[in-house]
């Protein structure tokens, strides 16, 4: 009975109970307000007004909301930072800073206007009200996320003055801090505070990607990787903070780091945004409603103009900013509700602001901000939340459905059969193979992939069953991880290759991804018999991988392409997956070509991926590869663009491109492509007019005329 007793006692402390109410929260306010079609975000802090201390007391603010608070936020701004488009960061970074100025500069004037002047706080209260008003925090970043515009423009932008807004209020806070705990700011203050940040921003810059590099390389276990993110997340936060910094900035810039080692189709991740959106960011915005405070607007009516004055004038800032950045970016009105409703949300930043000002104190016993202060600035977090959300949400919306009826998402694009198949066969190179396909696939057909084991039937025994079995469990483990769906088959052949080339056929396959073969029998060829079969059997695109480390820490892809490649029937499909594949892993993709089909390649990677970094350089002819090999280092991936004997492209020194492999470009990773030629069907995918149709011909009509003319 007394068990039930203390169960029953509130607020409720017992862990196991505690967890089970915060999830049983977590579960349902989201499908309540949706229902209701508010913002799920909204339902999460309103539970916390509901379940805190200042509401039916069922919970208490303890240690566990601190924590899961703090890892909840400092997930926000990782993911952003995670999931931002770099190159689209770089074109738009004049945007990023100028709305960055804008929108920090106008909320603090207005803060100090209402502080100083309205208010009538002293002037260290009225700069640290302005400085909350000109930070802000990404709380309605998860509704981006779920309309899947993380790398549109004006998020980019948002982002940008994000950072650039929160730099700016925490030197003005420091300014304050400093002056009142004793410290002198003077020149030296700033020196040594300029020192600091410099060699944060240099440490983190420079020894966080060696760091990352060389632990993916070693380790590729899933839970090992997800923990060593995690803990290179709160390091960089930590040492944010201990440099006087934010540690909001450090997971953010943590965030711009693993961007380029974690691509955003890979199984880890899944794993990322799974465990913050389930857990910690729910966590962190039930902990934000648990500190508001409703009782002094009850009871007093000049906390009630209080807050209404704070939460207009801090969102009226914030939407004249949105404003005038939206006509002078020349954005439509859903790019300004998604600017406004992104910067216009307080909360980790002024939080933090608030306890310093709570904390300092002007004179024994009288802090610089009061109580009734901290109660309006938490009651303005909820309110510029709720206001945030309900924005997000709404310019979220429109942009999703003018971005599918514009002429970049409906524009004609060349019919895509896709139907990717890969052969999975040795365990060993299974993970780079899979994730491989996975990034080239086109995720907004959502078509999933062929995984493809074949036993030799002369070679069938309970033996090799099971490891057909399990071959066929970890690739399915490895999709499973990326969120992409599968299709596993076993397959028992008299010859392997008819068994794939059969299997292909019928499962309308558009293409097949292999791995290099491992020599066996003294066989020391570098195709091996069975890729050679393919090769010869086959007029889809065949693709063959070798990679020496794993595929996302590739820093540079180069692609050799031979002369006139452009009017083979499968050109774009190749140049299409070689573009996705940069572009999830976020590399430079370098093409080696001709002139001629240079320019082929540049008007279909700038109509379709102009956010890939694609350069172009000549090269002479397949034939003089071996000059390459100097210029490339362990982490290039070397992409070479064959052709089958009888292609258009095809030349006689294609042959020797195998030995060229084997012994100049050991020391890097390969991928040989053999484009569809002459294949059924494959014309649906050609970008322009049949080009081969028409060079054949053209071929056919020169040399019957030089016969005729030689006969007459």
């Amino acid at each position: 009975m007394d068990s039930v007793t203390s169960y029953l006692h509130l607020p409720i402390q017992d862990p196991t109970w505690v967890f089970f109410l915060v999830l049983l929260i977590i579960l349902f306010a989201p499908l309540l307000f949706a229902r209701l079609r508010i913002p799920h975000i909204i339902g999460l802090i309103l539970a916390g007004v509901l379940i805190g201390e200042h509401g039916f007391n069922i919970l208490e603010r303890d240690t566990s909301f601190k924590l899961f608070g703090q890892v909840g936020i400092y997930y926000i701004m990782f993911l952003a930072g995670l999931e931002m488009d770099l190159v689209d960061l770089k074109r738009n970074l004049s945007k990023g800073i100028q709305f960055g100025a804008l929108t920090t500069l106008i909320p603090f004037i207005f803060g100090f206007i209402t502080g100083y002047y309205i208010l009538h706080y002293t002037l260290s209260a009225s700069l640290l009200l302005s400085c909350i008003f000109a930070s802000h925090t990404i709380v309605s970043y998860p509704i981006i996320a779920r309309y899947g515009l993380t790398k549109h423009p004006a998020v980019t932008i948002t982002i940008s003055a994000t950072m650039i807004a929160l730099l700016f209020a925490l030197l003005v806070l420091a300014l304050i801090s400093g002056q009142y705990r004793g410290g002198e700011v003077n020149t030296w203050f700033w020196l040594w505070f300029a020192v600091k940040c410099v060699g944060y921003f240099v440490c983190v810059i420079t020894f966080f990607p060696m760091i990352i590099r060389w632990f993916f390389k070693r380790y590729t276990e899933r839970v090992v990787q997800y923990i060593f993110v995690i803990m290179m997340v709160f390091l960089a936060a930590a040492l944010a903070n201990l440099c006087g910094l934010e540690g909001l900035l450090g997971a953010f810039i943590a965030g711009l780091i693993f961007n380029r080692f974690i691509p955003y189709t890979s199984p880890l991740m899944n794993r990322i945004e799974f465990v913050g959106n389930a857990l910690f960011i729910p966590y962190f915005l039930v902990g934000v409603g648990m500190l508001v405070n409703l009782q002094p607007l009850l009871k007093d009516m000049n906390a009630i103009v209080v807050v209404l004055i704070i939460v207009v004038a801090s969102t009226l800032s914030k939407l004249i900013a949105s404003t005038i950045s939206r006509k002078l970016f020349h954005f439509n009105h859903a790019q300004g509700l998604v600017m406004f409703g992104l910067s216009e949300a307080h909360a980790a930043g002024a939080i933090a602001m608030v306890m310093v000002g709570t904390s300092l104190e002007v004179s024994p016993g009288v802090p610089l901000m009061s109580n009734a202060v901290l109660d309006g600035v938490v009651l303005m977090i909820l309110i510029s939340c709720i206001i945030s959300s309900m924005a997000t949400d709404q310019g979220a919306r429109k942009l999703r459905l003018q971005l599918e009826n514009s002429e970049e998402t409906s524009e004609s694009r060349p019919a895509d059969d896709e139907k990717i198949m890969v052969l999975v066969k040795d365990t060993s190179k299974l993970q780079n193979i899979i994730q491989t396909a996975i990034m080239m696939r086109n995720a907004a057909l959502n078509r999933g992939l062929i995984c493809l084991n074949v036993v030799n039937d002369a070679d069938y025994t309970e033996k090799s069953q099971a490891k057909s079995r399990e071959t066929l469990r970890m690739a399915e483990d490895i999709c499973s991880a990326a969120d992409v769906r599968v299709q596993a088959q076993s397959r028992l052949a008299v010859n392997i290759v008819n068994g794939v080339v059969h299997s292909m056929r019928e499962n309308d396959a558009s293409e097949i991804l292999i791995g290099i073969h491992e020599p066996q029998n003294g066989d020391k060829s570098y195709y091996g018999q069975f890729a050679h079969g393919l090769i010869q059997s086959m007029e889809r695109q065949l693709i063959i991988v070798d990679y020496n480390q794993p595929v996302s820490t590739i820093r540079k892809i180069v692609v050799a392409v031979p002369e006139q490649a452009e009017y083979e029937v499968g050109f774009y499909r190749w140049v299409c997956r070689l573009a996705r594949l940069a572009g999830e892993i976020g590399c430079r993709i370098e093409f080696r070509t001709s002139e001629a089909t240079g320019r082929q390649i540049h008007h279909y990677m700038q109509q379709y991926f102009k956010n890939v970094r694609a350069e172009y350089k000549m090269l002479d002819s397949l034939s003089d590869i071996k000059a390459l090999k100097d210029e490339l280092n362990p982490d290039h991936l070397f992409v070479i663009v064959t052709a089958r004997q009888g292609g258009i492209s095809y030349h006689s020194s294609f042959s020797k491109i195998p030995e060229l492999l084997q012994t100049h470009f050991s020391h890097c990773s390969v991928m040989m492509v053999y484009p569809d030629q002459f294949g059924e069907n494959n014309e649906v995918y050609s970008f322009s007019a049949p080009l081969v149709k028409r060079y054949q011909m053209n071929r056919v009509s020169a040399w019957m005329s030089k016969w005729i003319s030689k006969v007459g």
